[in-house]
């Protein structure tokens, strides 16, 4: 792939970056997502999660969209 290239690319955000993107907690995020609203992370191995940046993005879209009609 050309460093040219300006297709875009699915990148993954590790927790550290989803909580500094969200301003949530840790267990704020899991109780989220237990609850079905936020996103579902890819496993990357056994013990190694990322959640998928246009997902992330998209949740902050929506709560701001929520958040702007009330």
């Amino acid at each position: 792939m050309n460093a040219n290239d300006t297709t875009t690319r699915p990148s993954l955000l590790r927790l550290e970056a989803v909580k500094a993107r969200t301003c949530l907690s840790r267990s704020t995020i899991y109780a989220y997502m237990r609850e079905g609203r936020f996103p579902q992370p890819v496993a990357l191995t056994e013990r190694c999660v990322a959640w998928i940046e246009a997902e992330i993005d998209g949740w902050i879209a929506d709560r701001i969209a929520t958040g702007r009609r009330g």
